[in-house]
């Protein structure tokens, strides 16, 4: 039985080597390849063409977002003068409440002190009575 008797190292570096240099040079034609250079500037033109709209979605987009938050503090600001309102006229009418409330103790304490003048005037007239024995 023989050895195999393969390629030596110089043979296959130099083999290596030519493979190398076949791949580029199979890359440097492509390269210059007017058809892959067509393809190129179509890529391109698509790519833009894609940025393109995409800046015009985003400036809708912005648009949108700004008007919505337009909408949003117009209607806070009419929740907050709404809620205002209300306060006020809650206010107005605890103030009222509180000032009928007032009346009504003044009415009330002026009702007891002329029933207890009443009762005091009576037992005067009553004592009075006694004492002149009548």
């Amino acid at each position: 039985m023989r050895n195999f008797q393969g390629p030596d190292l110089e043979e296959r570096q130099k083999s290596a080597a030519a493979a190398k240099a076949a791949m580029l040079e199979r890359f440097r034609a492509a390269q210059n390849d007017p058809e892959l250079a067509k393809k190129r500037a179509e890529r391109a033109a698509i790519h833009e063409a894609r940025r393109a709209r995409n800046a015009a979605r985003e400036a809708a987009r912005e648009a949108a977002r700004r008007a919505r938050e337009a909408e949003e503090a117009e209607r806070a600001a009419q929740a907050a003068a709404a809620a205002e309102k209300v306060r006020r006229e809650q206010e107005l009418m605890e103030a009222a409440l509180a000032a009928e409330a007032a009346e009504r103790e003044a009415m009330l304490l002026a009702e007891q002190k002329a029933a207890r003048d009443a009762r005091y005037a009576a037992r005067k007239a009553a004592k009075k009575k006694r004492r002149r024995g009548y």
